[in-house]
């Protein structure tokens, strides 16, 4: 059986606080991931949904589809930019500390990822948006300290 996950991300303003969503499903089974974000980027969001529905999984060797209105994230993975990063030490690129936590579980598994178009008529996707846009909005935010920290560094 396969594992479908769809996922999205939001920041309220770039960067700003931020949610991801995401959706799981394995056959009847449905579970959903969201968490908000003090101060992040969309980008980061986007790939932070990913990750969270990686980490949900208890068994490794997975076949799954993920489903993606981020350009961003679906063509790293499905153009093979990531892997050419990866290469070269990831020189001058972006949430570096994400793509590496994102490696170590794509390597757990056989993972395929499909561009859907946002804010249009994939109720799934619809859904993932309401969930990390909830997020992003509650107040209850965690604190992404690769984003802090690395714009802290930046001002110094």
């Amino acid at each position: 059986m396969e594992l479908i996950i769809y996922t999205d991300g939001s920041a309220r303003g770039n960067p700003g606080p931020g949610g991801y969503g995401a959706i799981l499903l394995w056959g009847k089974a449905r579970k959903e991931l969201s968490q908000g974000y003090r101060k992040t980027t969309n980008n980061r969001m986007e790939l932070m949904a990913v990750i969270a529905a990686l980490q949900a999984l208890k068994k490794s060797n997975v076949h799954i589809t993920i489903y993606s209105d981020s350009s961003y994230v679906v063509n790293a993975i499905e153009k093979g930019w990531l892997f050419g990063w990866e290469k070269k030490g990831f020189k001058d690129k972006k949430n570096v500390d994400l793509w590496k936590i994102f490696l170590q579980y794509y390597k757990l598994h056989k993972i395929k990822f499909v561009w859907v178009k946002g804010h249009a008529d994939n109720p799934m996707n619809n859904r993932c948006d309401e969930l990390a846009t909830a997020a992003a909005d509650s107040g209850n935010w965690l604190i992404d300290e690769g984003f802090e920290k690395n714009t802290d560094d930046q001002l110094l």
